[in-house]
Parts: C-alpha cells; sequence; structure tokens
C-alpha cells in the first residue's frame, strides 16, 4: 500500500499565495504520474496539475501562469506552488499518485490519494 500525506493548505486572500506539498511513503516500486485535483463545493473534482517522473507537467487552463507543479523523486514528494490566488479556486485539494507496488511475488499499479487539504481563497 502506498500512503499520501499532504499539508500547506489554509486561509488566504486573494492575490495571495500557498504552497501544498504531498509525501508518499509505503511499499513503493516506483511511482509514475503525480498530480493535484481539486473539489470545489456542489462540483466534481477536477485535475489541476500533473507531473512526469521526467518532470514533464500539464496544467488545468484556470491555474495557467498561476500554479506551478515541482516533485522530488527521491522524496517521493510533490509540491504545488499557488500565486495569484483567486476565490474560485477556493476548494479541497486532492494529492494523487500513479504508483506500483511490490508484494514479493508480483508487482501491482494503481492510483493512490492523499485525504484532501482545504484552501480558502477570501477576504
Amino acid at each position: 500500500q502506498v500512503q499520501l500525506v499532504e499539508s500547506g493548505g489554509g486561509l488566504v486572500q486573494p492575490g495571495g499565495s500557498l504552497g501544498l506539498s504531498c509525501a508518499a511513503s509505503g511499499s513503493i516500486f516506483s511511482i509514475n504520474a503525480m498530480g493535484w485535483y481539486r473539489q470545489a463545493p456542489g462540483k466534481q473534482r477536477e485535475l489541476v496539475a500533473t507531473i512526469t517522473p521526467g518532470g514533464g507537467t500539464n496544467y488545468a487552463d484556470s491555474v495557467k501562469g498561476r500554479f506551478t507543479i515541482s516533485r522530488d523523486n527521491a522524496k517521493n514528494t510533490v509540491y504545488l506552488q499557488m500565486n495569484n490566488l483567486k476565490p474560485e479556486d477556493t476548494a479541497v485539494y486532492y494529492c494523487n499518485a500513479n504508483a506500483s507496488t511490490y508484494s514479493g511475488t508480483s508487482y501491482k499499479r494503481n492510483d493512490y490519494w492523499g485525504q484532501g487539504t482545504r484552501v480558502t481563497v477570501s477576504s
């Protein structure tokens, strides 16, 4: 199993910045793509940004130019730097990792999710 622990959410004023981090631990053989998703009240969960092991990134149009995703492969950690935050960025942010585990006899690849961290942008 793989556990994802997020940190860094909170309350920030419009135009402010916040940084999120997510550390993966457990019986990890390798981690493929990692990413951040968010879910606002009354809305479906949506992709924010993803990053490959080689550093290739993909962003939702709504956050391009304001958010930056990065990762430290040695630490199995992914980060999200959020600048120029807007009220519409208010949501619970979830970390995701597509990881392979080894049980001793076989490899398995699954998607894993963190517990979520709340980001509120309000004056």
